[in-house]
């Protein structure tokens, strides 16, 4: 189907780590999989998906992935289920953290570098280029912490209380993407945090 879209939020698996700023690309794919009436199942490989539901009043479908991988290794899970559905890379969100944003901020770009972001660079590295649409969603680090420890912390009180309208604006991203391309979604969401 030439209207089959992938979304890809990028995390670790794991209990210890399902809150901390790493996992913010599960938590989107979580929230979608809630709203789109979809579960997610162990797939073939380190992964876990949906079954492609509809979208965009049916015209569309989307898939929804989770790799297991760990972050540093999600090009595997996110290659595997490219090759498996054939999706076109125009098709293709990732989600994924970004602590050199502030807290809150969207950003969609549709290709580009890593940015120092270790999963991000796995996918690139898998799928032999970088021309799919990502979502970065800030997660500060006004501190200048450790980048390892803080990516793999806990949100702040007044970050968690802001989260739930973070993830449902990410997944508003990610749906519009899918039924009106990178363009409208790049135009409509490239926001600060304090347009949230």
């Amino acid at each position: 189907m030439s209207d089959r879209y992938l979304i890809a939020g990028l995390g670790n698996p794991g209990k210890e780590y399902g809150s901390t700023r790493h996992n913010v690309g599960f938590m989107v794919i979580d929230h979608l999989a809630e709203r789109l009436h979809v579960s997610l199942h162990a797939g073939k490989g380190e992964y876990r998906l949906s079954d492609p539901a509809p979208i965009a009043r049916g015209t569309r479908e989307v898939v929804l992935l989770k790799p297991l991988t760990y972050m540093n290794n999600s090009g595997v899970a996110v290659r595997e289920v490219a090759q498996y559905f054939k999706f076109e890379l125009r098709h293709m969100l990732i989600i994924l953290d970004d602590f050199q944003l502030p807290f809150g901020t969207l950003r969609i770009r549709a290709k580009g570098s890593d940015g120092g972001q270790k999963g991000l660079r796995s996918i690139i590295q898998h799928l032999g280029t970088n021309e799919f649409a990502r979502l970065r969603l800030g997660i500060g680090n006004e501190l200048n912490q450790n980048a390892t420890h803080f990516v793999l912390s806990h949100f702040s009180k007044a970050e968690r209380q802001a989260l739930p309208g973070l993830v449902e604006k990410a997944a508003n991203a990610a749906l519009d993407f899918c039924a009106h391309g990178a363009s409208y979604a790049m135009n409509h969401y490239n926001v600060k945090s304090g347009d949230l």
